[in-house]
């Protein structure tokens, strides 16, 4: 594997720096700019390198090649296509002073280690190479739905405003739209059978003007954060606090993008909350992998994801928001029917009652979307004989106290509190909320048969019966309802309280640690823990090899599986101080996932956990893990300190 063949680079390093050549729509001249700017450069003696050019077959772009020294592009065999992309390896073994590599948000080949361009970008920076690259405004993931309002095209390919923001300068290529029409008129900007298509849709001299606009604000958006990161100015971002709600609707990405870019107009806190209820285990496929990709998406613009559980959202979300000092609170308008016969008020209309905070309510455009109505969840069936069981033994018991009563002269009205409380009986011993439904239905049955004139039947003589069989059908089943929603309850609660005890058990014990070696294997074991798999570790140390070991200590024969290529992945963790491998966007096909331990001075450690035939970790498991990968980096670095602190006292 080529990640094999690359030396070790130091992590003394400095970063290179990044220029950005912006624009607001294709033919603006951005690689134009960017290719003039690198004979300039070549002009002052620096080393200058074409990593990556996207030319468009125009002679003038073409012309401004010469006399540049160009790395081949990689060829990739995708489904019988070849396919040319940016060959990151051989630019890191060239290691120029300076790379331009064009489209920033360009999509990567499957089979090449990143995703996207713009991770093969960050890659060239951390190995200390200055970048320039191209990229227009509506590649901007914050931007996304207000590009698409203006020109109703969707853009797929899109980069974390995060990388825009980190660049060193960038440069607006501006041009007016009428000469940007003239450009593409004449073939400048397409080739002749896209222009009529183009010039229909997306390139309108309305959608350029506004488009232009956006661009310009972005750019003094950009340095104004430059500057602000530059001068450590804080104090505004003290003042005011963003919670957006992850929910699996389509509208959230939306809500994510407004909250982003409300946080960075306020230099605030950005805070992405996910309430999970009973329901969320229950969510379809669709709704959960919009969900994971509505939490990607909140981490990719600087979100800090937080978790609570409960069973009632609003109460959670205006809890969360009092403790952790929210000022605005963004959401979305719910955009799927409501349950018109419960009168069931809105999340924002709660929320609004429930806080005194700002709550921001982002319009929804989207078709609506399927939402399973509650009475689904309500009928959620697993079937075991233990708890059918229960349900009978419940109902039989029921049956024979009322036949007790019965026979001692007690009225009817005495024996329905006794099948309410069978119901209850039931509730509490089973899962879900079937069985209890089950049981309040004969209930009702079974006092009919036995109790009522004439008995043996399920016929009643009173005209009184049907308003009580009602009565005792609807107190069992509310019954049954509150007692269901307690179990769960107390099962979130048990689960919260299971994760905050091994956080505080692993920082407990990491403490204690003597040793890099023993912080590593008590985080290992704490991961074994929490995922029920095996766990490699390694110990970082500057100019020496990676040596894993397992966790548990009697699972030796996984350190077989960790062959060239998974050693290659986690090599290039090590030196990039990057997440790698399974459900990450570099070398994503792997079949393990390798996180850095980091702390102040760069890589402590190395952890490996196996995907492939376990179930997929999903993202709050991830934020849980990197919780306890931060907690063992801090106790590695508090050993690395005592350790040189002994050191010159003893030279001393």
């Amino acid at each position: 594997m080529e990640l094999l063949e690359m030396q070790h680079l130091p992590h003394t390093v400095a970063p290179g720096r990044l220029k950005i050549f912006f624009g607001y729509a294709a033919g603006v001249g951005k690689t134009y700019a960017m290719l003039e700017a690198a004979h300039q450069a070549q002009k002052e003696g620096i080393d200058v390198v074409v990593g990556y050019v996207e030319p468009h077959a125009r002679p003038d772009t073409l012309a401004l090649l010469d006399g540049l020294e160009t790395l081949q592009p990689a060829e990739t065999d995708y489904r019988g296509i070849i396919l040319r992309e940016f060959d990151l390896d051989t630019a890191l073994q060239r290691k120029p002073q300076l790379i331009l590599v064009d489209e920033l948000a360009h999509t990567n080949a499957p089979g090449t280690r990143h995703t996207k361009r713009y991770q093969d970008v960050e890659e060239l920076l951390q190995a200390g190479i200055n970048v320039y690259t191209t990229i227009n405004v509506q590649h901007l993931e914050s931007l996304h739905d207000l590009v698409f309002s203006i020109t109703g095209v969707e853009v797929k390919e899109r980069i974390p405003d995060r990388v825009f923001d980190r660049a060193n300068q960038v440069e607006l290529v501006d041009i007016e739209p009428d000469e940007l029409l003239k450009r593409l008129q004449v073939g400048k900007v397409y080739q002749e059978r896209q222009v009529k298509q183009a010039l229909a849709n997306f390139f309108t001299e309305d959608n350029l003007r506004a488009l232009r606009e956006i661009a310009m604000r972005r750019t003094a958006d950009q340095l104004n954060h430059t500057a602000v990161q530059e001068g450590n100015e804080k104090s505004a971002r003290a003042g005011e606090h963003i919670l957006i709600c992850l929910s699996s609707a389509p509208s959230n990405a939306k809500v994510i993008r407004t909250a982003a870019r409300m946080a960075d107009a306020f230099h605030s806190g950005f805070t992405a909350l996910f309430v999970q209820t009973p329901e969320t285990k229950e969510l379809s496929d669709e709704n959960l992998k919009r969900l994971r990709d509505n939490l990607r998406l909140a981490e990719q613009l600087g979100a800090q994801i937080s978790t609570v559980y409960g069973s009632d959202p609003a109460v959670q979300i205006a809890e969360y928001a009092r403790v952790s000092g929210v000022t605005k609170i963004v959401m979305g308008r719910i955009n799927h029917k409501q349950n018109l016969l419960l009168g069931k008020k809105s999340l924002a209309d709660r929320l609004i009652e429930l806080t005194d905070l700002d709550v921001y309510i982002i319009p929804d455009h989207q078709p609506r979307y399927k939402k399973s109505p509650q009475i689904i969840h309500l009928l959620t069936f697993h079937f075991t004989w233990r708890e059918s069981g229960v349900m009978l033994g419940s109902l039989l018991l029921s049956t024979g106290i009322g036949f007790l009563f019965h026979n001692a002269g007690f009225s009817d009205s005495n024996i329905i509190p006794v099948y309410i409380l069978g119901v209850l009986l039931t509730s509490v011993r089973t899962r879900g909320y079937l069985y209890g439904a089950i049981a309040s239905f004969l209930s009702v049955a079974a006092f009919n048969f036995f109790f009522t004139e004439p008995r043996f039947s399920f016929q009643a003589d009173s005209p009184s019966y049907p308003v009580t069989f009602l009565i005792m059908l609807f107190s069992s089943m509310i019954a049954n309802s509150l007692a269901t929603r307690v179990q769960e309850q107390a099962r979130l609660a048990a689960q919260k309280g299971y994760y905050t005890e091994l956080l505080l058990e692993s920082s407990q014990k990491l403490q204690q640690c003597r040793t890099e070696w023993e912080c590593l294997h008590i985080t290992a074991k704490q991961l074994h823990r929490l995922f029920d798999r095996p766990i490699l570790y390694a110990l970082s140390r500057s100019g020496t090899d990676l040596s894993f070991r397992a966790e548990p200590l009697d699972d030796a024969s996984i350190l077989s599986a960790i062959g060239p290529e998974e050693l290659g992945i986690a090599q290039w963790v090590q030196r990039n101080n990057k997440h790698a491998g399974a459900t990450t966007h570099t070398l994503p096909n792997a079949k393990w996932l390798f996180l850095s331990v980091r702390g102040t001075q760069g890589v402590m450690g190395i952890v490996g956990i196996p995907i492939a035939g376990y179930p997929l970790p999903d993202a709050f498991d991830k934020n849980l893990m990197i919780s306890l990968l931060s907690q063992c980096g801090l106790s590695q670095e508090r050993i690395r300190l005592q350790e040189k602190q002994e050191n010159a006292a003893l030279l001393t």
